[in-house]
C-alpha cells in the first residue's frame, strides 16, 4: 500500500527515520496480536503529524494534547485524510494522562517531543508505559543535547555551545526555547527505569539541520540522497551524540 506519511520534502527530513521505525514496529505488533487494527495513544500528538498517518494504516488513534487549537487542527486534518472515524482528540497532558485515558489500554504509545517540556520526565515516561498493554510498543522522541551544542558552535555561538554542555538541562541560555535536552543514555535509562525493554535507539536529523536549505532545494536528487544518509546514520551509535533528536523504541514485557 502507499506510504501514508506525507511526502512534503522538508517534513520528510524531520519525520522519515521515526516513521519507518514506527511503521515497522506497528506491523510487528499486528502480527503478534493477530489484530489488524491496533489501539494507539499519541501523547502530545498536536495536529496529527503521526496520528493521521497511523490511522491511515487502519489503526485507532487517541491523541492527548493540552492545546485546543491543535486538537481542532487534528480534527480537520483527520477529516481531510478520510480517517475521522479512527482518530479521537482529548485535551490533557502526559502528567495527568490517566485523568483522560485508561491504564493498560493501548498497543502502542507515542511520546514525541513531550519530555522536553514536562517538569518530571521520569513521571511522563512512567505514565506513557502505564498506558501500554503487556507487550505494547513505546515510541519516545526527545531533543538531543549533542545536536544543539553542534548547531550553536557551527553558528559561531561558542559560549552558548559551552553553556549547553555544562547546563544540567542542556540549555544554551535564557533565550533557549527548549527547556530540556537529553543524551541517548539518559533517555534509555528513563525507559529502562519505567520497566520497558529498549529495542533500538536512533539518531534523528543528524545532518538535516546543518545542511544549507538551498542545497537541498536546488540540487537534483539531493533530498533523496540526504534522506538515505539520515537513515543510514540513524542506526549508528557514533552519530547519536550529534543528532538533533533521539528516538528510543521499547517494548513492555508481557505478563508471561
Amino acid at each position: 500500500m502507499p506510504d501514508p506519511m506525507p511526502a512534503r520534502p522538508r517534513a520528510a527530513l524531520r519525520t522519515a527515520v521515526v516513521w519507518e521505525v514506527l511503521r515497522d514496529a506497528l506491523d510487528r505488533r499486528v502480527k503478534a496480536t493477530g489484530r489488524q487494527a491496533l489501539d494507539v495513544l499519541d501523547t502530545g500528538g498536536g495536529s496529527g503529524n503521526f496520528a493521521v498517518p497511523v490511522a491511515r494504516l487502519g489503526h485507532h488513534v487517541t491523541v492527548v494534547d493540552p492545546s485546543p487549537n491543535a486538537l481542532f487542527a487534528l480534527e480537520r486534518r483527520a477529516a481531510e485524510a478520510g480517517v475521522a472515524d479512527r482518530v479521537r482528540g482529548v485535551q490533557g497532558d502526559v502528567s495527568g494522562l490517566f485523568d483522560v485515558v485508561e491504564r493498560a489500554g493501548y498497543d502502542a504509545v507515542l511520546c514525541h517531543g513531550v519530555l522536553e517540556y514536562v517538569e518530571e520526565p521520569a513521571e511522563g515516561v512512567r505514565n506513557a508505559v502505564g498506558a501500554l498493554r503487556p507487550g505494547g510498543v513505546l515510541s519516545l522522541l526527545g531533543a538531543g543535547l549533542g545536536g544543539a551544542v553542534l548547531a550553536r558552535a557551527l553558528a559561531g555561538h561558542f559560549k552558548e555551545a559551552r553553556h549547553a554542555l555544562d547546563d544540567p538541562a542542556g540549555r544554551w541560555g535564557e533565550g533557549d526555547p527548549v527547556p530540556r535536552r537529553f543524551t541517548a543514555e539518559q533517555l534509555t535509562q528513563l525507559v529502562s527505569d519505567a520497566g520497558v525493554d529498549v529495542g533500538a535507539v536512533h539518531g534523528v536529523r543528524v545532518f538535516a539541520d546543518l545542511v544549507p536549505g538551498v542545497l537541498v532545494d536546488t540540487e537534483p536528487s539531493a533530498l533523496q540522497e540526504l534522506l538515505r544518509l539520515e537513515a543510514a546514520a540513524a542506526e549508528l551509535p557514533a552519530f547519536h551524540s550529534v543528532a538533533t533528536q533521539l528516538h528510543v523504541l521499547g517494548q513492555k514485557p508481557t505478563d508471561d
